[in-house]
């Protein structure tokens, strides 16, 4: 079998993949695939069109955004999908991103790195604590639930929460107040984490109107999609002090660069989509997937699929 990869996956995710496949990495040479792993591709018609012996396309990790689903339905490729694996990795990411602000982290390294603080402790770095916080959950998905749990049984944290499907039962169970309206979350949180993929609904899900809901203190934490978030209008609410400050490891234009102007406000924190780049998520998350890619090529069925 020939599968297409030319993104890095984990090493024995790799050592795997060859025991039964032939890699192929250039592009001109998709007519001779049966699968794609894909981590951060973009697979419109135009691309899938170029490999009519394409079976299966293999998400590393979770999301359908980017590839062409219409497609993949009218000639039968399957879109498998590997969810769970890589969220202790992103709950883990979003609690750091909330310490980080809170304490002013972020900006007391750039203050030492520039020389212009002279004294320590200073009034500008006054920060926060976590501990009894209201954290909310825009999506109550795997993610946002192993977050929870951190912020509840490390920090002391009220959570609350909404998610279209998320019912009173499942809030009890966890621990989580739940919410009407995503609204209501905006208004009471003092973090607020989105959790949810990127669809026509939530696209822009979290723009001026939302942001002006938030207490002055909030801060915003987006380790799911950057098409969630107005990045235009996240921009203006920090620089406004509609809310306190943001972190976000997705982006509209991916990896994030100086010509957003995001990047470098005192009060954002930017990293390069490595959520779940630990050594341990992508090695579950890898490993798993390639065992699925051989399940799909040898007839059978994957466990989790789009389509």
């Amino acid at each position: 079998m020939k599968v297409f990869l030319c993104e890095s996956i984990h090493p024995k995710a790799l050592e795997l993949l060859k025991t039964r496949a032939e890699i192929v990495s250039d592009w001109n040479d998709l007519s001779e695939v049966e699968a794609i792993i894909n981590r951060n591709l973009k697979l419109p018609r135009e691309v899938l069109e170029k490999a009519p012996k394409l079976k299966v396309i293999a998400v590393h990790g979770t999301g359908s955004d980017g590839m062409d689903l219409e497609y993949c339905k009218e000639h039968g490729v399957t879109i498998l999908y590997v969810p769970f694996q890589n969220a202790d990795s992103v709950a883990e990411l979003i609690i750091t991103f909330a310490l980080a602000l809170l304490r002013k982290i972020p900006l007391a390294d750039r203050l030492v790195i520039s020389g212009e603080n002279t004294v320590n402790a200073p009034p500008t770095l006054f920060g926060n604590e976590l501990r009894g916080k209201t954290l909310g959950l825009v999506g109550v998905g795997d993610i946002a639930k192993r977050t929870a749990k951190i912020a509840i049984n490390g920090f002391g944290c009220k959570v609350i929460g909404y998610g279209p499907h998320f019912t009173d039962e499942q809030a009890a169970e966890l621990g989580i107040t739940r919410c009407e309206s995503v609204e209501e979350v905006m208004k009471n949180a003092d973090i607020i984490s989105p959790g949810v993929h990127l669809t026509d609904c939530t696209a822009n899900l979290i723009n001026k109107d939302m942001l002006a809901l938030c207490k002055p203190s909030a801060i915003l934490v987006n380790t799911s999609r950057g098409g969630v978030v107005n990045e235009a209008d996240l921009c203006e609410a920090l620089k406004n002090g509609t809310i306190a400050a943001a972190a976000s490891d997705v982006y509209v234009s991916e990896p994030p660069t100086l010509d957003n102007p995001l990047v470098g406000l005192p009060n954002f924190l930017a990293t390069p989509h490595l959520g779940a780049n630990t050594d341990e998520a992508l090695e579950r998350v890898g490993t798993t997937m390639v065992k699925e890619i051989f399940t799909v090529l040898d007839g059978g069925k994957a466990e989790y699929t789009y389509i």
